[in-house]
């Protein structure tokens, strides 16, 4: 015979708490910012011009083993990025023709960025959902430098490292 209770019984440990997502994220809660990553990472940024050559980008792109450039313009505002999947785009597109284009012809020029504040979680959710790997940081209407999915994969993993090793250090005490 089953008897009805009032209260229902909790079978969790008061001494344990659910994790979610958010909160294995970061050691933070969540609160890492893209600030954060740059602070780790650094801000600078590499750039191209509008005009030049598609060819003059990738020669930018190989020399500093990146994957997208800001493109700005001559006061140095941000008027798109270009990037490898851009390029790709051209040479499928205008095979033959795609190192003698002019940078502004195949860049994107709505450019998804963030601001310095905004959480890794939410960095991570529009670059996945929008699907592409470089977010520009946006100070205003200045640049202060471009994270790239890689870079916020690093950083996680030197945060999974660490919690590796506090817990280590708990257990061996």
């Amino acid at each position: 015979m089953h008897r009805k209770t009032e209260h229902p019984i909790e079978h969790e440990n008061p001494h344990t708490h659910s994790q979610s997502l958010e909160s294995n994220l970061t050691p933070q809660g969540g609160r890492a910012t893209a600030q954060t990553v740059l602070d780790q990472k650094g801000t600078e940024i590499f750039s191209v011009r509008p005009a030049d050559s598609i060819h003059h980008a990738s020669e930018v792109l190989k020399e500093h083993n990146i994957g997208a450039v800001m493109v700005r313009d001559q006061n140095g505002g941000v008027v798109g990025i270009l990037t490898e999947r851009d390029i790709v785009r051209g040479f499928a597109d205008l095979p033959g023709e795609t190192y003698t284009k002019r940078v502004e012809e195949l860049m994107t020029r709505n450019v998804v960025t963030c601001a310095p504040d905004q959480r890794l979680l939410d960095m991570l959710h529009q670059m996945t959902t929008g699907r592409f790997r470089h977010l520009p940081v946006m100070d205003g209407e200045h640049c202060i430098g471009m994270i790239s999915i890689g870079d916020v994969v690093k950083y996680r993993l030197r945060e999974l490292e660490y919690e590796a090793l506090k817990m280590k250090q708990m257990i061996v005490g």
